[in-house]
């Protein structure tokens, strides 16, 4: 059988599979509870049940949060088993074909038919993702069951076209968390049905537009005796109920501070529900900036808004998500992958930004970002500059540079994915008059981080936090990479076939490369962790069709696949 002949076949899947198959199993925290003596295990092949499929892993990314879960092992919060027992195969940006279809799902699935998976799998609200609760892609095969066919959302399979690439369509889980944090829909009003919290003076301050919104309670703590009469006689005859006084535990899905009491603006941050929105109405300057939980805005998908107009329904006007066309973008954090999709995104999609500002802490990270994306850049007309702190004398220099770049405007858009205190807080002190700082960067829940909440309420500055997708996100991201409208190919640094699984999950671990790391878990032939530029010693025909930055391309994974099969 020729090499063309080995792929087409592979491809299809219609040569059934072998009798063994072959994972990563994670039997604890620690690099050293990964495998078994350092390797993978062999396993029988699963039969699949009437509602079942046997899959195949074709490609599968490696994410930090797998790393997460090597350290966290039980403790992690999605990992409810004892793991001795019943260890863990982690993977979950995954792309998969059907090998076989029990007897009850042979009407609707065939071998050859080709998915992606929507990871957040819920089952009766709680999660059982895959990677995490179900076998994950750090295998040969996968048994997909009724959690994955019709889980609280339905079936979280996503089909793909037959001729996408392996590794495109692997990526497209976490690009489609990068998408989503731009495409996000935020309230214009308070949640209908929700809970609110109005603490503070209220001097001065009117309902606005909020006289028609309808949320189930509101809890005053209005000094102002005026606008506390004026909120009661709107509840009662909006069918409001009114709670005197905050019990000190509630979560409520907006708050709104009403004055510049910035010790109640702390404790009441933490007191938000998932999504919920942060306001402030400012009745004249703060005098300092404001320490938030920066991991919740992150995890829990919050929102800072504000005015300074007296009006507390202003400050939910629309926020801009997309960049700004024309506008100056930094993303903090580029040289790492999800710092490079977000470059990528921003390079290739229209309305982009005229110039941006790429930075991150060391240079030699930086250098492979900018000999992969200059040429993109040129060709799609955006001004783009690098430089890392390390080139810099101290902290004090790196920010002038940054703040130069902007020709003392500051920033339209603040993209952060370097997960410190110190970036946050620079980007606070860097925002233009309608900037939207995107916490995207995964910061532990109680990190505190101080933010300039007088931008806020007087020049419209927006916070926004996002993670993770839904499976509409995932649809979306696989339309985009089908239309070729966004190349994740270009996110891969380095491949690896099974064997290659720990010194991949060591490399992300230690922030060894740039971009991506994609395992190839069904390759014949060994071929351990290599990153792309050493292509051309390992497999010469395979690094002759990277394009022309070096990059990875379907074509060179055909010509893998057909080399190594």
């Amino acid at each position: 059988m020729t090499p063309v002949d080995k792929f087409d076949q592979y491809r299809r899947a219609d040569a059934g599979a072998p009798a063994v198959n072959q994972l990563w199993p994670l039997y604890g925290a620690g690099f050293e509870n990964l495998g078994v003596d350092g390797g993978f295990i062999d396993r029988p092949l699963p039969e699949p049940g009437p509602g079942e499929l046997l899959v195949r892993h074709d490609a599968v990314g490696i994410c930090f949060s797998d790393i997460k879960v090597i350290r966290a092992g039980e403790n992690h919060p999605r990992i409810h088993r004892p793991m001795r027992d019943d260890p863990v195969v982690l993977g979950h940006e995954v792309a998969l074909t059907v090998i076989a279809a029990g007897a009850d799902l042979r009407d609707q699935y065939r071998p050859g038919d080709r998915f992606i998976v929507q990871a957040d799998i819920y089952i009766n609200g709680k999660t059982s993702a895959y990677g995490y609760e179900l076998q994950g892609g750090f295998s040969r095969y996968s048994i997909i069951d009724w959690r994955v066919l019709a889980g609280d959302h339905g079936n979280y399979l996503v089909p793909i076209q037959h001729d996408d690439g392996y590794a495109e369509t692997a990526l497209c889980e976490p690009w489609a968390c990068v998408e989503a944090s731009y495409t996000v829909s935020y309230r214009t009003h308070w949640q209908e049905g929700g809970a609110v919290w109005l603490a503070g003076d209220g001097a001065g301050v009117e309902l606005g537009a909020a006289a028609g919104w309808r949320p189930r309670q509101v809890t005053l703590d209005a000094g102002n005796a005026a606008f506390a009469a004026a909120v009661r006689a709107w509840a009662q005859q909006a069918g409001v109920a009114v709670v005197e006084g905050d019990d000190g535990a509630s979560r409520y899905d907006d708050i709104v501070i009403l004055g510049h009491d910035v010790e109640l603006m702390e404790r009441a941050f933490g007191r938000l529900a998932h999504g919920g929105i942060f306001n402030v109405v400012l009745d004249q300057p703060l005098p300092r900036h404001v320490s938030v939980d920066i991991g919740r805005m992150h995890y829990d998908h919050l929102l800072v808004v504000g005015t300074d107009s007296g009006n507390l329904a202003a400050a939910y006007a629309p926020v801009r998500t997309q960049l700004k066309p024309g506008g100056v973008t930094w993303i903090l954090g580029a040289a790492g992958p999800m710092g490079q999709m977000h470059l990528l995104r921003a390079l290739a999609l229209p309305g982009r930004p005229a110039k941006i500002v790429a930075t991150n802490l060391h240079a030699v990270r930086m250098e492979p970002v900018r000999r992969q994306m200059s040429r993109q850049a040129a060709a799609s007309g955006v001004e783009l500059v690098y430089f890392s702190n390390d080139e810099f004398a101290d902290d004090a220099a790196f920010f002038a540079r940054k703040w130069a770049e902007t020709g003392g405007r500051g920033y339209d858009d603040i993209a952060i994915m370097a997960p410190t205190v110190s970036a946050i807080e620079q980007a606070s002190a860097m925002t233009a008059p309608g900037a939207v700082v995107n916490v995207f960067a995964g910061l532990t829940r109680g990190t505190q981080a101080r933010i300039d909440l007088n931008q806020v309420a007087q020049h419209g500055v927006r916070y926004t936090g996002a993670s993770g997708s839904s499976i509409d996100d995932l649809r979306a991201m696989r339309d985009l990479v089908e239309s070729r409208q966004l190349p994740t190919n270009r996110s891969v640094a380095a491949i690896a076939g099974l064997e290659g699984v720990a010194e991949g999950l060591q490399a992300v671990a230690n922030g060894r490369f740039a971009g991506k790391v994609v395992i190839y878990p069904n390759l014949n032939k060994p071929l351990h962790l290599t990153p792309l530029a050493d292509l051309a010693a390992v497999l010469p025909s395979v690094y002759a069709r990277l394009d022309e930055d070096g990059m990875w391309t379907n074509a060179a994974e055909v010509e893998l696949l057909e080399t190594m099969l």
